[in-house]
């Protein structure tokens, strides 16, 4: 069951989920968060109340800040198909509050109808287009995070704060 939050949120007929982190919220790895990153049009949206803001970490029980953790040279869809794996930098596998996060803002999603997502670029769980590659190197690859491909096989859009 979802929290009271977002079911009064419903009422509202929002549109779009949004990473938590591009509107200010301190839900990074780091604990902080990419408000600069976002368009000042698509702040302007939350302001209004139309954008829900989602951290799929969180949501599959990560605290913050955590260590940061990658793929490992995979894609969301690999690790959605139980083939790769996401490792924190010291070698701890998340993979299950990973997919447990994903699955949670799926969940949220269709309870609220939402058809589209604007999402952190490069993210592990949030990444759109790009990810890094698993190698701490802040080399990136073509891939999706995996809520991303967990949404996109739901048929929600996903599009980047970059797009």
């Amino acid at each position: 069951m979802l929290p009271l939050f977002y079911l009064k949120l419903e009422r509202r007929k929002i549109m779009k989920l949004i990473s938590a982190c591009l509107v200010g919220i301190n839900c990074k790895y780091d604990g902080k968060n990419n408000l600069a990153d976002l368009d000042s049009e698509i702040l302007k949206e939350y302001k209004q109340g139309k954008l829900i803001p989602v951290c799929p970490e969180q949501l599959g029980g990560l605290s913050t800040p955590r260590i940061l953790s990658q793929i490992q040279n995979a894609s969301g869809e690999d690790v959605l198909d139980g083939k790769a794996k996401i490792l924190t930098e010291t070698g701890i596998d998340i993979t299950e509050q990973f997919v447990k996060g994903a699955e949670e803002v799926l969940k949220i999603a269709k309870t609220l109808n939402v058809k589209e997502a604007i999402f952190k670029q490069r993210s592990p769980s949030c990444g759109y287009g790009q990810i890094y590659d698993g190698t701490f190197t802040k080399t990136v690859k073509e891939g999706d995070g995996i809520t991303t491909a967990l949404l996109k096989r739901n048929g929600i859009n996903v599009i980047t704060e970059e797009d």
